[in-house]
């Protein structure tokens, strides 16, 4: 179910505000409301409000003013206009200079229902527009962690049991191990899958900035801020903020970012309200956080704050068994809907056998080497760079070397473990026939799996 939205009603008529709050406030949208300027400002600075509707006149305030002074300060907020028949000239002008709609008293129950509907529809869009900048895709659907290997079937079992909750949750592994790809699978279980997904790297942001590009900051906050800004936290309002390698985070801003975990509460720069955070947290570090709050160079509390739920992704050299279906994924991705090529068995058998230092990341960049460099469909060791071609002729550790019908039997079991039995998608990834396989199941005497 979505999250309701919030509405804002600012009349100076006592009875319209009761009919409005009665009639109007229910599941999908909260509304509030205000009998002059003076408790609408009190209430913009505890609140976000979605639609804000104002009575064109108020005992303090000119209606159309306090519109250019909320516009100003409020970003993603539609406005409508109350209004009599006297003041319509003055709302048209309004509409020309962004205003929404009007509506002239007395009004219908009924349309001021649409309006608002329609009203936060666009409100909705804008966001979500806005949103898409700050992400590599829609995360709308499931993601699933590609992979049969007891620790991605682990993370997975982790990610479904967090889809009721909202906890904060921390990412750890080595660059290219996939937490981006964790990170979308749990926005795309939760309840904010319907929202933004909002990805952001510490470590790319401009040091003198980092304050600004989270909370945002006001008009002439400081030298060159010459407009207003919205950070990520309000972007990312009502949906999921994922902050990578939060290891590099500024120390001042680590306390910033801790007051606003324990408060869901923030200021922009240069404003002394406070504003409200309706934002699920997600983080990731390739760093040991637990030994830089040692050092002193990562903020305890907030080290413990963000690490509530772990989700650690090992090594791809410590989870080799998810490398052909990995394999197999990316090809089908990376082929773009064309023909998805062939890979001979014993390029995969170097794929196997590499360490992947770059871990899956390394892997698919292989793939996309691999792909470019194939001929007649087929990707074979002549497409793989120098270093996973020579792994494959080191000999690993003091072992003897293994006969090749050995090695052929092993790996042809082990295809097998990973598809569960399945001879036919076995045979696709060896690259043989299924009649094939069958002569070499009973030649080997490889048991069913």
């Amino acid at each position: 179910m979505k999250s309701p939205y919030n509405v804002l009603v600012v009349d100076d008529e006592e009875s319209i505000l009761r009919l409005l709050k009665r009639e109007l406030d229910s599941a999908e949208r909260i509304l509030h409301t205000a009998e002059n300027a003076h408790r609408a400002r009190q209430l913009l600075a505890k609140t976000r409000y979605d639609i804000i509707i104002l009575d064109i006149r108020l005992p303090d305030a000119d209606g159309m003013e306090l519109y250019t002074e909320f516009k100003a300060t409020q970003q993603d907020v539609e406005f409508i206009l109350i209004t009599g028949h006297g003041d319509i000239d003055s709302a048209v002008e309004a509409m020309r200079l962004g205003v929404y709609d009007y509506i002239t008293k007395p009004f219908k129950l009924d349309r001021m229902e649409l309006v608002l509907d329609r009203a936060y529809q666009r409100v909705s869009l804008h966001r979500e527009n806005r949103g898409l900048r700050h992400t590599h895709e829609s995360a709308t659907r499931k993601t699933n962690l590609i992979g049969r290997s007891t620790p991605i079937k682990e993370i997975n079992y982790l990610i479904e049991k967090l889809t009721p909750s909202e906890v904060p949750v921390l990412i750890t592994g080595e660059s290219g191990a996939g937490k981006d790809v964790v990170a979308h699978a749990i926005h795309s279980r939760s309840k904010r899958s319907d929202q933004p997904l909002i990805i952001k790297n510490c470590a790319m942001l401009h040091r003198e900035m980092v304050r600004s590009e989270l909370f945002g900051h006001r008009k002439g906050a400081f030298t060159g801020a010459a407009e207003a800004h919205e950070g990520l936290v309000s972007v990312a309002h009502k949906g999921t903020l994922f902050l990578d390698e939060i290891g590099d985070l500024p120390d001042d801003v680590q306390a910033s970012l801790l007051r606003l975990l324990e408060t869901k509460t923030y200021r922009r720069m240069g404003e002394t309200e406070e504003r409200r955070a309706d934002v699920r947290f997600l983080f990731a570090t390739n760093r040991d956080l637990g030994k830089a709050v040692e050092e002193g160079t990562f903020n305890e509390a907030l080290y413990h704050r963000i690490n509530v739920f772990n989700i650690h992704i090992p090594r791809l050299c410590k989870r080799k068994e998810d490398i052909p279906l990995l394999v197999e994924h990316f090809l089908t991705l990376l082929s773009q809907g064309q023909q998805k090529p062939a890979m001979s068995e014993r390029t995969l058998q170097r794929l196997l056998s590499y360490d992947w230092p770059g871990n899956v990341r390394e892997l698919r960049n292989v793939l996309e080497r691999a792909l470019i460099l194939s001929e007649n469909g087929v990707i074979t060791d002549k497409t793989l760079p120098r270093e996973v071609v020579r792994s494959g002729d080191e000999p690993k550790d003091d072992a003897p070397p293994m006969s090749l019908q050995n090695m052929e039997k092993e790996h042809i079991a082990r295809v097998l473990s990973i598809y569960e039995g399945n001879r036919l998608k076995a045979a696709q990834v060896l690259g043989i026939g299924r009649k094939t396989l069958y002569r070499k199941i009973e030649k080997y005497g490889i048991e069913d799996v």
